[in-house]
């Protein structure tokens, strides 16, 4: 079994969940906003991927998809950009 250190913790959480870095009109507002873009993007991945797969339903992969996309929405909101 495979020990994991903080080292290879973070070489897998960035293999897994890579984050690219933010190329637009700098804010904390905007910074933040494209830090949910991406997970929002990971997370639509994973799900179309489980869809695909034959592990959930259409309807559930739509239903979890809208609930993400309204989370963004409500984000986007919040942030008031």
């Amino acid at each position: 079994m495979t020990q994991f250190n903080a080292s290879n913790r973070r070489d897998l959480d960035n293999f897994l969940c890579p984050r690219s870095r933010y190329y637009g009109e700098f804010s904390p507002q905007q910074l933040t906003f494209n830090a949910n873009l991406q997970e929002f993007a990971h997370r639509i991945s994973y799900i179309s991927g489980l869809q695909t797969g034959g592990k959930i339903s259409p309807d559930e992969a739509y239903s979890q998809i809208k609930s993400l996309y309204k989370q963004l929405k409500r984000s986007k909101k919040g942030l008031e950009i």
